[in-house]
This record gives C-alpha cells, structure tokens and sequence, in this order.
C-alpha cells in the first residue's frame, strides 16, 4: 500500500474578482520509505501540493489518502490531528522556537499533545534523537547559539520526535552554504535507509534532487510525464 494516494487533484483561490488555478488535476503515489523530490519553476504549484499533502490546506476537487485514510473532505480541526499523528516538517526558514533550548524545541510537538508521554520518557526520546543527528552536546543551547547547520538538524529531530508516517521538507538547504547542505543531505539519506524514513522534499537545489531516488516535476500546476 502506498503512503501517500492524490488522484485528480486541484486548488484553485479567489483573489478579488479573479479565480487562479494552482494544481490542474494532479496525481501522485509515493511509496512508504521513498526519498523523493518535487521540482519547478517558482509558481508552478510545488508548495500548494506540498501543502495539501501536509494537511496545511485542502483541495478545491479530487481524492487524497494518507496511509490509508482518506483525508480529502477532513475539517480543520481533523486535518490538525493527522498532522500531529503523521506528518513531520522541516522549513528553509529552520522555524525554531527561540525561547526554548534544542531539548525543548526537539519535544514541542509531542508535549502539546493532549496525551503526551510523560517527561522522562519523552526526554530519552529527545536524548536518542539528538544523538542520531549529531547534537547531543547542544540540548541546553537556544537557537541563536547555533550554527545553520546545526539548527536544521535541530528541525530535522523535531520532525521526527512525534515517529511520523512522513516527512516533509520545503527547501531544506535553502540558507545553508555547499558544505552544511551536503551534510545535512547526508543525514537525511541515513534517516531514510536506517530508520525508513519516508521523505517528500520541494527544492530547487540540485544536490537535494541528485541524491533522490525518484524525482518529479511540476509545471503550471500538472505533473510533468
């Protein structure tokens, strides 16, 4: 069974008295523990779909399933509990919090959670994740304390605290320099070969692309054959 079904799907918005049309039928399957890139021009409907299947947004028509459940016609409210049960995100902007140190940014997504574990076992989670990425010595460092590097592995740990279905990344390397972004590419392909990490990027860095094991383009809002 794949992880991720869109059939025909489409996004339109209303801006004033004019409709613009984002996605025109788009589908997709992506397939548990793929590492897969979603490339185009800017404007071409990457981050609306990657949006639609984060469960940020809705579609306007068409049928989207997420390991198994159909969550084309969810609310809102619905759609915040599939996100937090199932998905992981990982922004160029890092989105850190930056009042809390890496410990406390790694566990946001679980501690907010109305059954969250208890507060040692969620912090040997938080200890192992950090591990896995290489930031053990920096739990008690906030976020302007660390290099870009290091606070997107800080990103990439929180992604995965909560042991999501999937992981989505939008331009992960986007701020960071050649060296720090190979490094982090690296982790992520470890993730994903060691743990089976389902990863969903949208970049426009060749070197994320390069390292894909299956890359898609879309153009003017329809998968390029």
């Amino acid at each position: 069974m794949n992880l991720i079904e869109l059939k025909g799907i489409q996004k339109s918005y209303e801006l004033g008295k004019t409709t613009v049309t984002a996605l025109r039928g788009v589908d997709l399957s992506i397939a548990k523990g793929e590492f897969t890139v979603i490339t185009g021009p800017s404007g071409s409907g990457k981050t609306t779909l990657l949006n639609i299947i984060g469960c940020l947004d809705r579609a306007s028509a068409g049928r989207y399933q997420l390991d198994g459940q159909d969550v084309s016609n969810r609310d809102f409210d619905d759609l915040a509990g599939v996100r937090n049960q199932k998905i992981g995100f990982i922004f160029q902007n890092f989105n850190l919090i930056p009042v809390l140190d890496v410990a406390e940014n790694i566990e946001f997504p679980c501690a907010v959670r109305k059954d969250a574990e208890k507060p040692e076992v969620l912090r040997q989670k938080v200890e192992r994740l950090a591990e896995a990425v290489g930031l053990k010595p920096y739990l008690h460092h906030k976020p302007d304390e660390l290099s870009g590097g290091q606070r997107q592995r800080v990103a990439i740990a929180r992604a995965l605290i909560t042991g999501p279905a999937l992981v989505l990344a939008d331009e992960p390397t986007a701020n960071l320099d050649s060296a720090t972004s190979e490094q982090i590419i690296d982790l992520m392909l470890a993730l994903n070969r060691e743990q089976g990490v389902t990863f969903l990027f949208s970049t426009h860095d060749a070197r994320v692309v390069k390292h894909a094991k299956r890359a898609l383009e879309i153009r003017d809002g329809v998968m390029v054959p």
